[in-house]
């Protein structure tokens, strides 16, 4: 079904979004968009929104499973400005959102569902989820000059670290199980990439309450939903595998021209599997069973 506004949507389809999890997919433009919407309907989202701009352009089987919303994407904050109208009308429910061209694994998520995941992590008495973006990219640029080939795709298997996250309301000391962290493209070619958006770190996934806000560096407004863990022992964390940063710095001309290759020594090819993720420490079991 297609709406001509978030606010549309909220009142003709609140009710049915409820049911959670939800899932929300800002379309920058249409790169793999079907095979992202395939892989968030698989992964047992009950309900999947596309944030478009007009006109956006689906396959046939995926129009009428997808809530389609008309939607200004290249708006400053674009994304965490429209999550945050969702949760305020979807109070209690699972919310996760990415970009085009991205993907959620999640522990053992080839036999569990999304459901199960956050079913378990509720039951830890957790309301949001750690995510990293692990970024994806072609193995060879003359072949796909866009950076995106989903039957050829690597990523690095290290150069991953965190730095303790100050806080500036008590003279810059570290906050409590918070971390800001960095790898991948955004690291290795970091003088293409502006500091507030060198981090690789999300909130992804998280209980929508009246008065949260997503702010635009993925971080919430309750500090114990930017935690890794809790106080006692780990928790779930899952990976967002992205082929976001490797197509902006495709588009950027001055960017482009470069970098030949984003290949290295430590680029590898990607499973598509989450046991490689778990493998290369990119995301956390916890106390899964």
């Amino acid at each position: 079904m297609r709406y001509t506004s978030i606010a549309d949507l909220l009142s003709r389809s609140a009710p049915a979004l409820a049911n959670g999890p939800l899932c929300i997919i800002m379309a920058e433009d249409d790169t793999a968009l079907a095979e992202t919407l395939t892989h968030h309907l698989n992964a047992g989202f009950r309900e999947v929104v596309l944030l478009g701009p007009e006109g956006v352009v689906l396959p046939e089987d995926l129009e009428t499973v997808v809530h389609v919303v008309a939607h200004d994407v290249f708006a400053e904050a674009a994304l965490p400005s429209a999550v945050n109208a969702f949760i305020d009308a979807c109070a209690g429910t699972w919310i996760y959102y990415c970009y085009n061209a991205e993907f959620l694994f999640h522990p053992f998520c080839e036999t569990r569902s999304v459901s199960e995941m956050l079913a378990f992590h509720a039951e830890e008495r957790r309301d949001a989820m750690l995510t990293y973006v692990v970024d994806l990219y072609a193995s060879n640029l003359d072949r796909h000059p866009n950076a995106v080939a989903l039957d050829d795709a690597q990523l690095d298997r290290s150069g991953y670290f965190a730095l303790a996250r100050k806080d500036a309301t008590k003279d810059w000391e570290p906050k409590d199980r918070q971390l800001d962290f960095f790898g991948g493209l955004r690291w290795r070619f970091e003088e293409h990439i502006p500091w507030p958006r060198r981090k690789i770190d999300r909130i992804s996934l998280f209980r929508a309450k009246k008065g949260l806000r997503l702010a635009a560096d993925f971080t919430l407004n309750e500090a114990e939903m930017n935690t890794y863990a809790c106080p006692w022992h780990n928790n779930l964390t899952a990976a967002v595998c992205s082929f976001r940063t490797a197509k902006a710095l495709r588009t950027n001309p001055g960017s482009r021209y470069a970098i030949p290759t984003f290949h290295w020594h430590n680029s590898v090819p990607f499973a598509w599997h989450s046991q490689q993720l778990l493998d290369l420490g990119l995301m956390e079991p916890g106390q899964w069973f």
